[in-house]
């Protein structure tokens, strides 16, 4: 059965999900996560939209993000995951897939749901039992904000 199309709209705000293949572990060290945050800033730049937040877990990728143009989103992600499947395939002598379908994108309203989803993101390594306290986890937004440096200068 054929996918459907994906529901976009101009100036969309989107909670998108990417999960590894088969729920395995996308990043296996601090170098993965890095390398992806690295990549994220550079198709930030390259399609200037807003990433209001974003969390890193284990085996999947959560972003909340605002874009003019609804056709950038399928280019970002593309690039974004292409990229970071050759790193993550090269690095760590593996091949074949490894994101799980294609990523999901949920349209979010800019109101209280929009706090809301941020604030599901955020905590989500506090549900998974990764940390007692979101802050304590280093891959999320949560965390980074509250860091002054040139990487929060670039996500945010």
């Amino acid at each position: 059965m054929p996918r459907g199309p994906r529901i976009t709209q101009v100036n969309g705000c989107y909670h998108i999900i990417t999960r590894g293949n088969q729920k395995q572990l996308v990043f296996m060290d601090k170098l993965d996560y890095e390398k992806y945050l690295t990549l994220l800033i550079k198709y930030k730049k390259r399609y200037k939209f807003k990433l209001y937040c974003f969390c890193l877990m284990p085996n999947h990728v959560h972003l909340i993000i605002e874009v003019k143009d609804p056709s950038i989103l399928k280019k970002f992600m593309h690039g974004l995951n292409l990229s970071y499947t050759i790193y993550f395939n090269l690095r760590h002598e593996k091949v074949g897939h490894l994101w799980q379908d294609r990523f999901k994108s949920k349209i979010i309203e800019k109101d209280a749901y929009l706090l809301e989803c941020i604030n599901y993101i955020e905590t989500n390594p506090l549900r998974s039992s990764l940390v007692s306290e979101p802050t304590m986890y280093p891959w999320n937004s949560l965390n980074f904000k509250r860091l002054n440096n040139d990487i929060v200068d670039s996500l945010f």
